[in-house]
């Protein structure tokens, strides 16, 4: 399979596991190298953790939160994310609901396309 088949796939294939390689983030040299702002992964399990995200958010960084854990109709949920959109609110940044797996809240700053990339 040439370069471009790789990339771009060939009509008719799919792509397996084997096609992807996982990195391991100790494997990259950080030294010297000082970020502004981060973006920080979190979980939200109960209303305990939107106190961390909201200081993530409060300094300066990006964070993307995993709520698989909550249905999006459930009520603890949409009292976090009523406080989630209040934090946004007050830095001026940005926060936005993708799928049924994710929030994503921005700092002042930073804002979300709600449009996709590729096809």
């Amino acid at each position: 399979m040439g370069l471009m088949s790789k990339i771009l796939g060939e009509s008719g294939s799919s792509r397996n596991t084997e096609d992807y390689v996982e990195l391991n983030a100790n494997e990259f040299d950080m030294s010297g190298t000082e970020a502004e702002r981060q973006v920080r992964i979190a979980r939200i399990s109960d209303k305990q953790d939107v106190i961390e995200i909201k200081d993530a958010v409060y300094d300066g960084d990006v964070v993307i939160a995993d709520i698989t854990r909550h249905s999006t109709q459930d009520r603890t949920m949409e009292h976090i994310s009523d406080e989630l959109k209040q934090v946004a609110n007050e830095v001026g940044g940005d926060i936005v609901q993708k799928d049924d797996d994710q929030l994503i809240i921005t700092p002042a700053g930073v804002g979300i396309a709600r449009e996709r990339l590729g096809r």
